[in-house]
């Protein structure tokens, strides 16, 4: 079933009236309601194009968050073959959060590590709405390191607010545990391709997405902080976030611009949500292009590349 987001609202209209129409004519052989019905979809078609090529900072924002789009776990399931998941830190729990494992990516060896929200209210809970706790960013450190031992790439999918703030994650040291895995991103011998395929917050999302390559969908969203996080501080009404989300400057295309980012990837019409197979088709042809770009390299002129481009951020689209 569609899900509608609050700027969708003459778009569910348009299309509600046209599944009525249908609905009626399956009761009733004798009714045509085809014309009227196929009019009604031109129309909708029209407004989703209309809607989706004018989507403002806050509107993406709701597009990167909504329910219905791919999230890692469809992803690893659709984009790789032969995955054998690994669980905990060897420290101190596992953490649901944060999923990864070995896996083969057009038949050759990868590690992946995603970030999970969960899909309903049981799975959300479990996931702990993709925040990770410190074990989270230990058990993609480790991940990490066996890439590194072997030289397997890295493919690494985002999609979080932010990292855990709850007291015991601060207790286990979650800074330090951010800071590490964002350092092992750096250190990492091996190829490190990094996708944010919805939300990408604060530290939570720089520690999985220090990578050689960094892809977003053209729909999603990577900034230091949330827009409603950053209008609390800066007015002290979390209600302008829509003025935040474009002071943030957190869209893919303005990331691209500024070079914090390599790669946009279209979605199909109306977002990710509407034609999952599409948007990750998108993803597998962009994560292949960037390998084969990497492949070949020493590690030592991967750490030199990757720590170049990171120390030159911020030199392109300012002045």
């Amino acid at each position: 079933m569609q899900s509608y987001l609050d700027f969708e609202k003459g778009l569910a209209d348009l299309e509600g009236k046209a599944e009525e129409l249908r609905a009626l004519a399956r009761q009733d052989e004798d009714m045509d309601v085809e014309a009227e019905a196929g009019q009604l979809d031109e129309k909708s078609n029209a407004l989703l194009k209309d809607l989706y090529e004018n989507l403002s900072p806050w509107q993406k924002c709701q597009v990167a968050r909504h329910p219905n789009r791919p999230h890692a776990i469809d992803y690893i399931g659709k984009l790789f073959t032969d995955y054998t998941p690994l669980a905990g830190d060897r420290n101190f729990a596992e953490d649901h959060a944060v999923i990864g494992g070995l896996a083969r990516f057009t038949d050759k060896p990868v590690i992946v590590i995603g970030q999970e929200k969960g899909s309903d209210t049981q799975s959300r809970l479990e996931r702990n709405f993709g925040m990770a706790r410190p074990e989270g960013y230990r058990k993609a450190v480790r991940l990490m390191e066996m890439a590194d031992r072997f030289g397997i790439p890295v493919i690494t999918l985002i999609d979080t607010p932010g990292a855990y703030p709850g007291k015991g994650a601060e207790e286990r040291g979650q800074s330090e545990a951010i800071a590490r895995s964002t350092e092992m991103c750096l250190k990492l011998g091996a190829p490190l391709i990094a996708v944010v395929i919805g939300e990408g917050g604060s530290g939570g999302a720089v520690a999985f997405a220090t990578g050689d390559r960094v892809i977003m969908l053209e729909h999603s969203i990577y900034s230091v902080i949330t827009p409603e996080g950053c209008a609390s501080i800066l007015w002290k009404n979390a209600e302008k976030m829509k003025e935040a989300a474009a002071a943030l400057r957190l869209t893919a295309q303005d990331l691209k611009g500024l070079g914090v980012i390599d790669v946009v990837v279209k979605e199909p019409l109306g977002g990710a949500q509407r034609d999952r197979k599409a948007a990750i088709e998108g993803v597998r042809e962009a994560i292949r292009k960037e390998l084969a770009d990497l492949e070949g390299m020493s590690a030592e002129a991967i750490r030199t590349s990757r720590r170049t481009k990171f120390l030159d951020m911020g030199s392109k689209g300012l002045g």
